[in-house]
């Protein structure tokens, strides 16, 4: 027996859902949405999808839909994924779950009230390299992970459309990317409580449109608003002791970088670019590189596991594990670094 599969919001992301549902033998794709009915009808033609809307609400109160990817920009997600939940389907939410502490308490509520599972989006938990690393450090062999520091940094890589404002983006690079890099870390630290947060964000760069000579990813809408931080920089407490550091940006004077570390007292790993572990043996420090197919972050693989284990959530073979609590402690860290980035000082994460 198949999960019946709708997709709700069809941008660039979407494709990524739409492909691994489409190559899972678990999975039957059965309805689309898009409030741009003319990209969900092409969209439907390429992956061979019979039903196409621009009313998720019509999708939700189908019976014969089981299950709904939630791929609208980031204000929306909130809203879509409650009402899809207390509609009767399991749901997968893209990253990040909601944009305000507000909105994730009232998903977790959901959830309780409903039964029904939600999973957030937080694909770079699927790719092997993380897998691998998480393997390791449940078995011990970096001892207490006491520190991290997660760094995503593009030069000239504002996307424009939605994620330029920050009105339906909830924020820039540190809501869009940042997200994804504090999730790994703090997921492979064993997610601990957060208790303080102190950031700092600068926009003296705009969406630098000027840059010539460069592909780049574009957003679909040709909207190049832009009311979101260039580049955002944080520290993270949390209960433990524990600390993460995090840079991320949209527009800086740099090299595109990627770089995420964990230090334990009996070892650590540096997860991007490639895995690499750390650790000692007789006195002698060793480097230690797993033979595995990718040490980055496979994007097609990670897609395809993360689908994959969603599947086997609405099929009740095991549960939810990036759950709406997890979602509801994201919001909480985010909200923290851009109050702190606006107060000037450190701001406690009280619950």
């Amino acid at each position: 027996m198949t999960t019946r599969i709708a997709v709700i919001g069809l941008g660039a992301i979407a494709v990524e859902h739409l492909g691994a549902y489409q190559k899972n033998e678990r999975a039957e794709l059965v309805a689309l949405c898009d409030v741009d009915v003319e990209r969900a009808k092409a969209r439907a033609e390429q992956f061979g999808v019979s039903r196409v809307t621009g009313d998720y609400l019509e999708l939700l109160s189908d019976p014969a839909i089981d299950a709904v990817s939630v791929c609208v920009p980031n204000t929306l997600h909130a809203p879509i994924a409650e009402a899809a939940l207390r509609a009767g389907k399991d749901v997968l939410v893209e990253k990040p779950m909601t944009v305000t502490v507000a909105e994730a308490e009232n998903l977790v509520r959901a959830v309780e009230e409903t039964g029904k599972a939600l999973q957030i989006g937080y694909v770079r938990r699927f790719a092997p390299n993380a897998l691998v690393t998480k393997r390791f450090l449940d078995a011990g062999e970096f001892g207490d992970v006491y520190a991290a520091r997660a760094t995503l940094l593009r030069a000239a890589g504002n996307p424009g459309g939605w994620f330029g404002d920050a009105a339906i983006s909830g924020g820039g690079p540190l809501i869009d990317l940042g997200v994804h890099i504090i999730d790994l870390c703090w997921y492979l630290m064993g997610m601990p409580k957060a208790v303080s947060a102190s950031g700092v964000t600068f926009s003296p760069l705009g969406a630098r449109d000027n840059i010539q000579n460069l592909s780049r990813y574009r957003a679909a809408s040709a909207a190049r608003a832009n009311t979101v931080e260039d580049y955002a920089t944080a520290q993270i407490r949390f209960d433990n002791g524990a600390v993460l550091d995090v840079d991320t940006s949209y527009s800086l004077h740099a090299r595109n970088e990627i770089s995420v570390r964990i230090h334990g007292d009996k070892g650590g790993a540096e997860i991007e670019p490639e895995l690499l572990m750390v650790t000692e043996r007789h006195d002698t420090l060793l480097h230690i590189q797993p033979q595995i197919d990718s040490l980055g972050f496979d994007f097609k693989v990670g897609f395809a596991n993360q689908i994959d284990h969603f599947l086997r959530i609405c099929r009740g073979e095991i549960p939810a594990d990036a759950t709406a609590e997890q979602g509801l402690e994201m919001a909480r860290i985010l909200t923290a670094i851009y109050d702190s980035a606006e107060s000037g000082a450190e701001v406690a994460i009280t619950r």
